[in-house]
């Protein structure tokens, strides 16, 4: 009953990830103006997420080759999920701090960092393994395939949150520093403006907690599994899968319903007729929030 429940929350979160994640990707396909470099960053961390959510609603505990398929493709989409966070903190880390122009230069080397990371930790994680005897593909039932497990997913997973976390205190301080002068320069009109920039500015901050908010249950599940095999905590087990799955989700809310991205939606949603869109609540809501930084 237990193995029911965890199947059916990761299922519910994961769909909600599915549909989160496809609606960035299909803005990105659908509006032109969106297609800059900045937010094709985050179509590509869309299109992980999307991708690692499928895999995870299908996952099935019928051992053979497709269960193996399942648990490797959900491992490498959810790795280069997280990767891809991390070259969005690096390009505005190299464009804000310093002063850097060639970020677009830089794509193909982000393709080959993010795809060959996940490659590589997907291809170690085939060693020792011996997967299909838990509620999904995707876990570790041997001592060995856990520490594997443990090394090819949340030691870089930590390591994205630390470099990301690291990257956005350096970027905000910058800015902050910049928004004081500014403030110390210019006369009182400008302080409110000032003072939206840093809203949004702060909004980064909150970048990294996405993934700590969403793995940090299935980090300390792990460990406990690790040390205490035989005893499983069911609450623990709950957390882990439902934050996991709800990643995509936080996602396509932090990085992808940007000012951009709501003005697009906005500009289409004013061809339609007036007396369709007094019916959406999100037009109004748009409406006010139309004042609000860009994305680098």
């Amino acid at each position: 009953a237990h193995d029911r429940f965890l199947t059916a929350v990761n299922a519910g979160a994961s769909t909600l990830s599915f549909a989160g994640s496809a609606f960035i990707v299909l803005c990105y396909v659908l509006f032109r103006e969106l297609r800059k470099f900045s937010f094709k960053l985050v179509f590509f961390l869309a299109l992980s997420d999307m991708l690692c959510s499928f895999f995870s609603i299908v996952g099935d505990p019928s051992k053979g080759f497709f269960c193996y398929a399942q648990g490797y493709s959900t491992h490498f989409f959810c790795v280069a999920s997280f990767l891809w966070t991390t070259t969005i903190a690096f390009t505005l880390h190299r464009t804000v701090v310093r002063h850097k122009t060639d970020v677009e230069d830089l794509e193909p080397m982000f393709h080959l960092y993010v795809w060959g990371t996940s490659l590589v930790m997907t291809v170690i994680r085939s060693i020792g393994n011996d997967t299909g005897l838990g509620v999904w593909c995707w876990t570790e039932t041997g001592r060995t395939g856990k520490a594997v497990h443990f090394i090819t997913f949340y030691a870089p997973l930590w390591g994205a949150i630390l470099f990301n976390g690291f990257t956005y205190l350096q970027v905000i301080r910058m800015l902050n520093n910049a928004t004081r002068m500014a403030v110390g320069m210019s006369e009182r009109s400008h302080q409110s403006d000032a003072r939206a920039d840093t809203k949004a500015l702060n909004r980064w901050g909150y970048y990294p907690l996405i993934l700590i908010g969403s793995w940090a249950f299935g980090t300390i599940n792990r460990i406990h599994d690790f040390i205490e095999p035989g005893h499983k905590i069911f609450w623990l087990s709950v957390l882990d899968v439902g934050m996991a799955a709800l990643m995509g989700l936080f996602n396509s809310i932090a990085y992808g319903l940007n000012s951009s991205v709501r003005r697009a939606i906005h500009e289409r949603l004013d061809l339609w007729p007036e007396r369709l869109r007094r019916w959406l609540p999100i037009y109004i809501k748009f409406r006010g929030q139309q004042s609000e930084l860009v994305s680098l």
